[in-house]
């Protein structure tokens, strides 16, 4: 398949993503934010000390990770992308989930991430990472670091610039336990998470789910203990940065995005 050829059936796929986004029916009426939790999630396993988890393989379409509980509802952006795979077999998921999630962000008004294809999939539970490698929300500032920057290899600037994806989607009770969204424009990418973050007196909400944070004023946003993390340093000097300078958190996040995607993926050359 010649460069030429590989690039123009990405770009019919690209269309065929974009248009599976809108639905009235589920959550704030995009499915754009959850397909691209699905690119994070899938990603977000790898281990740059083992040299295994990563994008490459979709091993997320196997029990053992699709069962993981921090992966619950994922299923959701799975089915959503299925018949664009059927449609066209010929990409891996592997490239259909990243690729989706590139899409997502720039659908939204995010970014544009330079998303290169290659990626191949694995067929057997066997191929999956440990359950567990993925950030748990109910932690904190020694958990992020452990996560992000200790397993998968990240700055800390990369790290606070990647949670900054927050700043679109919701969290379900049925899924992750914790319930509502972190901005009031759930399906607009922007620095409104870190905006928020700044602007917001947070508080804990008294209820019978799991520690998470409320705005004082509505009670209608709310933050993860993972994310009240970033007003302490070594995170807080990026939040402010971000807040204030929504092109350089664009920016920081693209990169950071691509570098998420592309770990553990086997080197190939750009289309």
């Amino acid at each position: 398949m010649s460069t030429e050829n590989s690039a123009d059936k990405y770009d019919l796929v690209r269309k065929d993503i974009i248009k599976v986004f809108p639905e009235e029916e589920y959550d704030d009426g995009s499915f754009a934010p959850v397909v691209l939790r699905l690119a994070w999630h899938a990603s977000g396993t790898y281990d740059h000390k083992h040299k295994d988890g990563g994008s490459d393989g979709a091993t997320m379409r196997h029990n053992t990770e699709a069962s993981d509980p921090a992966n619950a509802g994922l299923d959701v952006a799975r089915n959503v992308l299925e018949p664009i795979k059927q449609k066209h077999p010929w990409i891996s998921y592997a490239d259909l989930w990243t690729l989706g999630g590139c899409v997502a962000i720039e659908h939204m008004g995010g970014p544009h991430i330079e998303w290169t294809g290659g990626r191949r999939d694995k067929h057997s539970d066997a191929d999956c990472p440990p359950v567990g490698r993925l950030p748990d929300a109910a932690l904190g500032k020694d958990h992020v670091l452990a996560v992000f920057v200790n397993r998968m290899g990240f700055t800390v600037q990369e790290t606070v610039a990647l949670i900054g994806a927050h700043t679109v989607g919701r969290c379900h009770r049925d899924r992750s336990g914790f319930d509502g969204p972190w901005t009031v424009t759930p399906t607009r990418f922007s620095n409104q998470f870190f905006k928020q973050l700044l602007a917001q007196t947070w508080v804990e909400r008294k209820w019978d789910g799991p520690r998470q944070f409320e705005d004082v004023e509505t009670q209608e946003l709310m933050m993860l203990p993972t994310d009240i993390a970033l007003l302490d340093e070594p995170f807080r000097k990026y939040v402010d940065i971000y807040a204030q300078d929504k092109q350089k958190f664009f920016d920081d996040f693209s990169s950071a995005f691509l570098k998420l995607i592309e770990l553990g993926v086997a080197k190939r050359g750009k289309l």
